[in-house]
């Protein structure tokens, strides 16, 4: 692949990133205005904690504004923490797509890739317990839930989460030796 190839499917990459935020965020509001699209409804559609909890989104219940308002709050906590993430990602692609590899600053950029996506991981555990206490909060008394849950994908996401991390450490080492190398030229 050419340079000039690379830099164009860069910034394309970078554009896909920031519609990808866009749309994670919407569609998680989405899920809480119109419940009638979730998984359990017959739609299909899930995300996040809006999804592990989409039986009760789904079974009908309808929420006063301030709850409903307080659920699209505590669900974007972990996704705000992703889309961090995310404009890290878009900045890197954008990086890249001006041929800056081995940049120091192309390694942050990807460091906090990394941090963004543990920080999810993190952030959707604990808000998971807060949001299904949330929801059912005006649930008469012997019917409150409290959720937790660890999945396969989480440990996943943690697992690429350290990965792109030492990556990043190694991307950051690299541009430290090209510097170092074209001091001496």
């Amino acid at each position: 692949m050419t340079s000039q190839n690379l830099a164009r499917l860069s910034q394309r990459m970078s554009a896909v990133t920031l519609l990808l935020i866009i749309a994670m965020l919407l569609l998680n509001a989405a899920l809480w205005l119109f419940p009638q699209l979730s998984a359990e409804s017959g739609y299909g559609f899930g995300f996040g904690l809006s999804n592990s909890l989409s039986s009760h989104l789904a079974a009908g219940a309808v929420f006063p504004w301030w709850q409903t308002l307080g659920g699209i709050l505590l669900s974007s906590i972990p996704l705000l923490a992703l889309a961090f993430g995310l404009s890290h990602l878009h900045q890197l692609f954008q990086s890249y797509a001006r041929g800056e590899y081995f940049s120091s600053a192309a390694a942050v950029h990807l460091g906090k890739v990394g941090r963004g996506v543990a920080l999810w991981v993190l952030l959707d555990f604990l808000c998971e317990p807060l949001l299904s206490l949330w929801v059912t909060l005006n649930a008469p008394a012997g019917e409150h839930l409290i959720s937790l849950s660890i999945t396969t994908p989480t440990f996943v996401a943690l697992f690429l989460a350290a990965c792109i991390s030492i990556i990043a450490r190694i991307l950051w080492q690299a541009s430290e030796v090209d510097s170092e190398n074209r001091a001496f030229v």
